[in-house]
């Protein structure tokens, strides 16, 4: 009978697991994972090289990377953020890196260094990993819980649940006591069929700002600011549309509205990452001062010349033009391309393998100060069950180390 029962195998439950037996070497902690492997989602993460965490050391910077939960989440980063992260890793033998956009890996750039740290500490600390165990229910009893997995019954005095993105875990959740927040997708692509990026893929610009243009009835509904409608950084050009930081910023901080409106909807794609004054400016510079060049010569903002092309075809109609050629409606047409370009979004694609969910269990049902239900004593909530999720670059793994360790520090 174990003392703990950590249902999940992945970064929080195993996080929670490991230090909770470093704190409490005398309870017996046992993790329970349904699926033949364990921390799926670590050994895909950041291309196979695990983005571990940010380099975001102030709490309430760090916060602002999580669109549901960042209240909740101060007081935990306040305790455990990033700084405690890369020491806990660091006295676990795994020194990490930060690379240029803040994002944080294990100097081998291979996840296999996390799922190694993870369950070397597992053997070394006698933390028993079930594979192919699958709960089935949970009962609440006076002395702790039943568990029925696989078909058996496993009792425990508390339980860490910690199954990510799970209808059968919320179902059973709620059988309990607690409320679910309705899951939708969070971080996505867009899937955009439209002349200008046509046979374009693979062409990125290093700073971008995609617009959702949506009606303000919509916004207050959903408590989105008008800031909140427009989000900035690096974008990719794909074979199914757009993608890079800039739109999956934008696709979690809107994920419910997006949702809403069955994720067909319009955006405005600002090339140059300028205020529209400034472009204007720009346009007017380069035909005063490449007057006899050819405008699909000399492409401006940094952008590839091929996109270059293909705005200018887009919105001229023609590439054969010189700079002095432009008449004022030419050159009101080309900066409102650049500035403010409105495309059709139809339909989203997964990011990869890291799917993220917004939605789970209703934080307010859960007390922050120990990670401990308020539904249900001597169960604890930690990781994607949660009504959390937070912006790529390493903040959901982020997430889940904090609350895990909070975990081990309450229960």
């Amino acid at each position: 009978m174990p003392d703990v029962a950590v249902i999940g195998g992945g970064a929080a439950g195993f996080f929670a697991a490991i230090n909770i037996k470093k704190k409490h070497p005398g309870l017996k902690v046992h993790i329970y994972e349904k699926s033949r492997t364990v921390l799926g989602k670590v050994k895909v993460s950041g291309g196979g090289r695990c983005n571990v965490t940010h380099a975001c050391f102030i709490p309430e910077d760090l916060v602002r990377y999580y669109p549901r939960g960042h209240k909740e989440l101060l007081s935990v980063f306040q305790r455990f953020n990033p700084i405690h992260t890369i020491e806990w890793f660091h006295r676990n033998g795994v020194r990490l890196k930060t690379e240029s956009d803040g994002r944080m890996f294990p100097v081998s750039d291979d996840s296999q260094t996390i799922i190694d740290c993870f369950l070397g500490n597992c053997t070394r600390l006698d933390i028993p990993v079930h594979t192919n165990h699958a709960v089935q229910e949970i009962e609440k009893t006076d002395g702790g819980f039943n568990l029925k997995i696989n078909d058996k019954i496993v009792k425990a005095s508390k339980i860490v649940v910690s199954p990510g993105s799970s209808e059968h875990f919320w179902n059973m959740l709620k059988m309990l006591g607690h409320t679910i927040v309705p899951p939708v997708p969070s971080l996505f692509t867009f899937n955009i069929k439209h002349p200008l990026l046509k046979e374009l893929m693979g062409l990125s610009l290093a700073n971008a700002t995609v617009k959702l243009v949506i009606g303000n009835a919509v916004c207050k509904a959903n408590k989105l600011r008008e800031d909140d409608l427009a989000q900035s950084g690096p974008l990719l050009i794909t074979h199914w549309g757009l993608s890079g930081p800039a739109v999956l910023k934008l696709s979690s901080v809107a994920a419910r509205v997006l949702n809403q409106v069955n994720y067909e909807f319009d955006i405005l794609l600002n090339l140059t990452g300028k205020e529209a004054g400034e472009v204007d400016r720009t346009l007017q510079s380069s035909k005063q001062e490449n007057s006899k060049k050819r405008i699909v010569n000399t492409p401006l903002f940094n952008i590839p010349s091929r996109l270059w092309t293909r705005l200018l075809e887009v919105s001229l109609n023609r590439t054969d033009m010189n700079w002095a050629d432009l008449s004022k409606k030419d050159m009101a047409l080309l900066s409102e391309s650049l500035y403010a370009f409105r495309l059709p979004v139809k339909g989203k694609s997964t990011f990869k393998e890291e799917f993220v969910t917004a939605g789970g269990v209703d934080l307010k049902e859960v007390d922050f100060k120990t990670m401990e239900s308020k539904a249900v004593p001597g169960l604890y909530l930690a990781g994607e069950v949660l009504n959390i999720d937070a912006l790529t670059g390493g903040f959901n793994f982020q997430a889940a180390w904090s609350e895990g360790w909070m975990i081990s520090e309450s229960i």
